[in-house]
């Protein structure tokens, strides 16, 4: 390597290699990459990395062993390229030898006169999983966690190897999902999939995966195992990607080069040389690079990684208080939802209240059907289902809750109604009982106003699904203490969600500016403007769902019903649209139907006004005033900064990596300084790691 390309901050994975004797008295190398941390710290490939495998690989061939194994610390395979070292590269000639080095380096597993075989006992992705994929054969454990090729939704291409590799060992159809669908869609591959698709040869337990790994390696060696394959259908190759493009320009309209370019070089690995298919991952990898949405989704990855596990004005995690028993005021859709996530996660009692028997039971009933669908999935033994069951509850009276350390309200989004439920809850729990509510909109510090222990009220916004959805907007009231403030961070925490500390603000971050987004493009249909052209105005941007369809999945009288709350705080920015209102009125799902064409129904309903807007100035309103929503935000101190905004837009609305959170967005288009007069992130932010 050169120079230039060191990363001097790399932690440098190191290859060691060393011989096992086997039962037959012969002599293996088992290389294992190891970064000197423990898991918390993944093994990763950067130019020191690299050379370290290389120089193994080539000890290894030197000494003639039966075979050559590549493994990794415990838990951790490797997951791929250093991307902290990512900025550094400022030249594409750079980034092209960077991939070039990968190539080479992983090159020698593929052509090793030796046997190699790749011991996947923990997380394997990106180019961790590519060098697996160059050795001859594959074994992995039960227990790894994750198994992904994510380089796509990070604004790259598996550009060590993967994209030519992976289609030839188990198909195109397979293939298209691991590097296109599968990180689109934020999924990876569990090792029991891995091995049904063909990407392993054998699937270990745990406890003994070494060992039965080298002996299986042993004897295919011998000839006594043998490793079938089926023959890689070709003819159908084509097929599977012009569906997979016309999926990918109806989901991302064209909008995704990552995925543009990962489409081509599938494309080039049915028929192209192994080394003219790696050539041109190289040309690609590097054009990426040095790209604008690279070095955007490097900018929201960072925020997702290493902001989001520390999350700005979080008080000192000692203060919180344990939590050993929760209730849940409400036993509808979301409160059962909480529930389940609660004792799943917690694995504490929890108790439902409702009004009456009736729906206390159909919430309970909800969370055991939703555990037994976990079981029948294979996701959860029976043992612990039972256990979970036994963990839930409901009653009609709020009694139930005298010895929670934590309750939790998700009623009617109704501020009478909150305050009186808060009010019988107060009576019934002890004075250091935590209450949260999960109000979408509401102020929380209003909520508290009347109760005789206000500093114990907390804001905690789920986001629909809640088992799905990693954001939880955690809101300070006015008077919230760090006690109370440390234990919904805790909680969050036990919940495996990411975290954001919120001022009480209306509608607080996410709800505050999808609704002036969405009030924006209502507005232009109130006005005129075509169903079908207000709806696809932002495609260029390639967000992952289109304003009538967002709709749609929060529920226009949900979303109604913020745009109220939104414009008795700031009449001046938020309107509500009379048109929506007849939507709820009559009982519509939205604007559009099913396939998301206009309603019929819909349409009859409307009344609209002479003016309409162009795609071009729609989309230009809309963005612009998402920028003066972010300042006045900023300007208020609903966040830390603009990255908390960033991070609660990804997490929460699915601001797609490509555009790098809304703030990076709007300073590259230069809307920022159009509107606001200045950047939102000094000027190289979205390009460094992120504090």
């Amino acid at each position: 390597m050169t120079a230039a390309l060191s990363f001097p901050d790399e932690v440098v994975t190191k290859a060691l290699l060393r011989f096992v004797t086997l039962p037959s008295r012969e002599r293996a190398a088992l290389i294992t990459l190891d970064n000197g941390f423990d898991h918390t710290k993944p093994n990763s490939f950067g130019p020191g990395g690299l050379a370290s495998l290389e120089a193994a690989i080539d000890e290894a061939v030197a000494a003639n062993p039966k075979f050559i194994a590549l493994t990794g610390k415990p838990y951790i395979f490797c997951v791929g390229a250093d991307i902290t070292g990512m900025p550094l590269l400022t030249e594409r000639a750079q980034a092209l030898e960077l991939g070039r080095y990968g190539h080479r380096v992983f090159r020698k597993f593929k052509d090793s006169p030796v046997p190699t075989f790749a011991f996947i006992n923990g997380a394997a992705m990106g180019g961790g999983l590519e060098v697996a994929l160059h050795c001859h054969y594959r074994t992995v454990s039960s227990g790894a966690a994750a198994l992904a090729l994510p380089e796509v939704a990070i604004g790259l291409v598996p550009g060590w190897g993967g994209t030519q590799l992976l289609p030839n060992l188990i198909g195109i159809a397979g293939a298209a999902q691991v590097i296109l669908q599968n990180p689109l869609t934020q999924k990876q591959l569990r090792p029991a999939q891995a091995h049904e698709m063909g990407l392993a040869d054998a699937i270990f337990e745990p406890a003994d995966y070494l060992e039965r790994s080298l002996a299986w390696a042993e004897g295919v060696v011998d000839g006594s195992i043998t490793v079938t394959r089926p023959e890689v259908d070709r003819d159908m190759w084509d097929g599977v990607l012009y569906f997979a493009k016309h999926q990918l320009d109806e989901r991302l309209h064209g909008a995704v080069h990552s995925a543009n370019r990962a489409l081509e070089l599938l494309a080039l690995a049915k028929d192209a040389d192994f080394s003219v298919g790696t050539a041109a991952e190289d040309d690609a990898l590097a054009d990426l690079i040095m790209g604008d949405q690279a070095r955007a989704s490097l900018y929201a990855f960072d925020l997702v990684q290493r902001r989001a596990k520390r999350p700005a004005g979080a008080p000192d995690r000692g203060l919180a208080r344990d939590v050993t028993k929760v209730g849940i005021v409400g036993a509808g859709l979301m409160a059962s939802q909480l529930a389940l996530l609660f004792v799943r996660r917690l694995e504490v009692p929890v108790v439902l209240t409702d009004l009456d028997q009736a729906r206390v039971d159909k919430g309970v009933g909800y969370v055991h059907a939703e555990i037994e669908k976990l079981v029948g999935k294979g996701r959860l033994d029976a043992g612990r289902a039972a256990k979970y069951k036994g963990l839930i509850s409901g009653s009609v009276d709020k009694a139930a809750f005298a010895d929670a350390d934590l309750v939790l309200e998700a009623v009617f989004e109704d501020l009478k109604v909150k305050k009186q439920v808060w009010a019988e809850v107060e009576a019934i729990v002890r004075d250091d009982c935590v209450l949260a509510t999960n109000t979408s909109s509401l102020s929380v510090s209003e909520m508290a106003a009347d109760l005789a222990h206000p500093e114990r009220v907390v804001g905690l916004h789920f986001f629909n699904p809640v088992a799905m959805m990693p954001l939880l907007e955690i809101v300070r009231a006015d008077r919230t203490d760090d006690a109370t403030l440390a234990t919904a961070f805790a909680v969050g925490k036990a919940l495996k969600k990411s975290s954001v500390l919120v001022k009480d603000a209306p509608a607080f971050v996410v709800n505050r500016l999808l609704t002036r987004f969405l009030g924006v493009v209502t507005a232009a249909v109130d006005n005129g403007t075509p169903i079908e052209v207000a709806d696809s105005a932002l495609d260029p941007l390639g967000l992952p769902m289109r304003p009538m369809a967002l709709l749609t999945m929060v529920g226009p009288a949900v979303a109604h019903h913020v745009a109220e709350t939104l414009h008795h705080a700031f009449p001046d920015r938020f309107g509500v649209s009379a048109n929506l209102g007849r939507v709820v009125e009559a009982g519509k799902r939205g604007f559009t139907d099913r396939d998301g064409n206009p309603d019929p129904e819909v349409l009859a309903l409307l009344e609209v006004g002479s003016t309409p807007s162009t795609a071009e100035q729609l989309r230009a309103e809309a963005t612009e005033a998402l920028a003066r929503e972010i300042r006045l935000m900023l300007d208020e101190g609903v966040v830390a900064d603009a990255r908390d905004i960033d991070l609660c837009m990804i997490l929460g609305a699915g601001w797609p990596f490509h555009l790098g959170g809304v703030s990076p967005y709007l300073d590259r288009e230069g809307i920022s300084e159009k509107v606001t007069g200045a950047r939102f992130l000094a000027e190289g932010v979205a390009n460094a790691p992120n504090g």
